[in-house]
């Protein structure tokens, strides 16, 4: 008969071989660690990291749901309306510094592994950009609609800018291993991207000649 694990046992050992893995993938990349490797990190057998997680992609899931968990548990509040545009979108950003401050080998994890890379990029996982992608869309909507954007650039478009631009800062500090220092560091980040963001996209007055909208 098999032994049932107490729960905070369970907890306890699927805590640290997820440490393990952060750090082991980190390190090796997904393709280049073991699950030999992650055990060994872990200071656990090779066989217990199989009771907790059937294959290594099912600890990949792991780590990068860690990543999505947050943001829609995110975007589910402040889809409440109690945030005006700028807020909301300030708050996005934020999640993505906090993240980074807090847990960088997972933000890592995240960029070099599925965000930059084809190669893990399974169709479950791309339906959680996708997802992201739509979630972002309808605050971004909600700014043309209350006038705080633009309207003659599609919603869609203003996202991919947006999403585009905060992806792009945080790779680059994930890539050249930059710190976010502490908090006011971090604050100012947020407000550079949110700054740079909105004035491009900020509603303006028609000018004779203009372009069609995009």
């Amino acid at each position: 008969m098999k032994k049932t694990i107490p729960s905070d046992n369970k907890k306890n050992k699927e805590s640290l071989i997820f440490r393990a893995a952060l750090k082991t993938i980190k390190e090796k990349g997904f393709h280049g660690a073991r699950i030999s490797d992650i055990a060994k990190e872990a200071g656990i057998s090779y066989g217990l990291v199989y009771h907790y997680f059937r294959h290594k992609d099912d600890l990949l899931d792991a780590i990068i749901n860690q990543w999505w968990d947050g943001l829609f548990r995110l975007m589910a509040d402040i889809s409440e309306g109690r945030y005006e545009v700028g807020e909301k979108l300030r708050r996005i950003i934020l999640y993505s510094l906090d993240t980074y401050q807090e847990n960088p080998e997972l933000v890592n994890i995240f960029i070099t592994e599925i965000s930059r890379s084809t190669t893990n990029l399974t169709s479950d996982r791309l339906n959680l950009f996708k997802k992201s992608m739509t979630l972002t869309e309808e605050v971004i909507a909600e700014g043309q609609r209350t006038g705080i954007l633009r309207k003659d650039i599609k919603a869609r478009y203003l996202t991919y800018i947006f999403l585009g631009s905060l992806e792009a800062f945080v790779s680059t500090m994930v890539l050249s291993d930059q710190k976010i220092k502490g908090d006011s560091q971090k604050e100012r980040i947020a407000d550079s991207i949110l700054e740079v963001f909105l004035n491009g996209a900020k509603t303006r007055h028609s000018t004779v000649g203009e372009r069609s909208a995009i």
